[in-house]
């Protein structure tokens, strides 16, 4: 780890003491974890342009699926998500989890006035609602929409951003992303800082292959770092696993740990000659 502008919130010391600590049920954490596999979260059922009918079809799907959390977009027109949260709430019933994500598209004001208008659906977390770099309008939002939690950091682009949305109490919900970060050095800065502030890492896996890495981080902070699974879910989508040679393996709503070594990033030789660009056959053949 780079510790030169961490140190400030966090010493190289105490996290190694945070660390030592965890030790004495690191083994029971990991035959958990391989036993039952590590929560997980849906984003399929709720995306923006369904309609009623089929965002009722994808959340009565979750269910029976097995998914205890589900994730809906909103942010275009507050009535529509207003009816679409009441859909959703109603078919997952009240016991489930129901988080909403906004993709930036508000302004502080407008994202608490929001959250209020949505707080009857008995929402998790708020994703997103502003501008991903602004850390002050995120502590702003967060003071005002408890105990609705403020979720972002998946355009969050390096561990110091992290360290001032953590000091400054702006998220309940620390979203890494594998592939914005500077890899796995510094995405383990941040589990350790989260865990410092005692905020659960729930990472953003939508894009394709961000699925198979963060399980890897995720599953290592609960067996080394935070020692919790509490208020901690990955997000699925169940896409373009096939594209790669050790894909996500999901049961229930769960990840399964995965078995081959490395961080199950390669991609089939086939998939790379298939789609790329501009001599593949994917492209080639749209004349």
């Amino acid at each position: 780890m780079d510790w030169r502008y961490l140190k400030d919130v966090l010493t190289p010391e105490a996290a190694l003491k945070m660390l030592e600590s965890r030790a004495p049920g690191r083994a029971e954490r990991e035959a958990y974890v391989r036993e039952h596999g590590y929560p997980a979260y849906t984003t399929s059922a709720g995306w923006l342009g369904y309609d009623d009918a089929k965002l009722a079809r994808l959340c009565q799907e979750a269910v029976d699926q097995g998914w205890n959390s589900v994730k809906l977009k909103v942010g275009a027109d507050l009535e529509d998500d207003i009816r679409r949260c009441r859909i959703a709430r109603g078919v997952i019933g009240p016991d489930r989890r129901l988080m909403i994500d906004a993709n930036q598209t508000l302004g502080v004001a407008e994202a608490v006035s929001w959250a209020e208008a949505l707080r009857e659906f008995d929402v998790w977390w708020f994703e997103e609602p502003t501008s991903p770099d602004d850390i002050l309008g995120h502590a702003a939002i967060a003071r005002r929409i408890g105990p609705i939690r403020v979720a972002t950091g998946e355009h969050a682009h390096n561990a110091v951003m992290f360290k001032q949305f953590l000091a400054a109490d702006a998220i309940g919900v620390c979203q890494i992303d594998a592939c914005r970060l500077a890899g796995v050095n510094e995405a383990v800065a941040v589990l350790l800082l989260a865990a410092a502030y005692d905020v659960p890492v729930c990472p953003h896996a939508g894009g394709v292959g961000l699925c198979e890495l963060v399980q890897h981080l995720s599953i290592f902070d609960y067996v080394a770092v935070s020692g919790s699974l509490d208020d901690r879910v990955i997000e699925y989508v169940d896409h373009l696993h096939e594209h790669f040679h050790d894909p996500v393996r999901i049961r229930g709503s769960r990840y399964l740990v995965p078995e081959a070594p490395g961080y199950s990033a390669r991609i089939r030789r086939e998939s790379l000659e298939t789609y790329r660009y501009p001599e593949g056959p994917v492209w080639s053949h749209r004349g």
